[in-house]
């Protein structure tokens, strides 16, 4: 019997991204279903009724929510294919602390920097540059933040990637300048097929973003 993997998602999403990128690492065929956020679907209300939010994978009529809970599942149930998690029980306790990190700093981080203005924005700026310089020095010289394979780590946060144009334009600031190792990171893992068809454009990230605020200041 073949398996049924849905995602429930909307393409702006870094936790939308991450599963599509676990997804892809593992050679999983899913169908990808986009959801109207101002209009949610009978389907997701009901295999998320607790936050009704994306993402949602549905395996086989079975829901799992929250992105990184999301990745972990797909890591333990295509366990043959490129292993995402280290075996070791440190390194995996480790890559757990960071994708952690990331996930408490780098929206609410980059969110403050795109809403704010003026002094505030400064703050929030100098702020948001030293969680990537954190983030930098636990990368290191290494090719991947767990060592020379793409793990955890790299899906939890090459989403965010997407919107380093957005930050950038909105608070006059180069993230290249700024941690040039981390950047090149991020290209790099952009070479990677899964990587590459699961973010969108940064220009039409920017674009949609912009959509938005002109909405939401009106």
């Amino acid at each position: 019997m073949a398996e049924e993997v849905i995602l429930l998602d909307t393409w702006p999403s870094p936790f939308g991204m991450r599963v599509r990128v676990a997804l892809r690492e593992k050679g999983v065929v899913f169908d990808l279903r986009e959801e109207d956020l101002s209009n949610k679907s009978p389907l997701l209300l009901k295999m998320n009724p607790v936050h009704k939010k994306i993402p949602v994978l549905i395996h086989n009529g079975k829901p799992v929510s929250e992105s990184l809970i999301i990745v972990q599942y797909i890591d333990a149930t295509w366990v043959r294919q490129s292993p995402l998690l280290p075996s070791d029980p440190y390194e995996h306790a480790r890559a757990r602390f960071w994708a952690d990190y990331v996930d408490k700093k780098m929206y609410s981080g980059g969110r403050m920097v795109w809403l704010s203005t003026g002094e505030a924005q400064e703050v929030a700026k100098k702020e948001f540059i030293e969680c990537l310089k954190v983030l930098e020095g636990e990368l290191g010289d290494r090719a991947y933040f767990g060592g020379g394979r793409f793990g955890y780590v790299d899906v939890s946060l090459i989403p965010f990637y997407s919107y380093f144009y957005a930050l950038e334009a909105s608070a006059n600031f180069s993230v290249a300048e700024e941690c040039p190792k981390l950047v090149a990171w991020a290209k790099r893992c952009m070479q990677r097929e899964s990587v590459a068809k699961s973010l969108p454009d940064q220009y039409k990230l920017y674009d949609h973003m912009l959509e938005r605020k002109k909405i939401q200041e009106q």
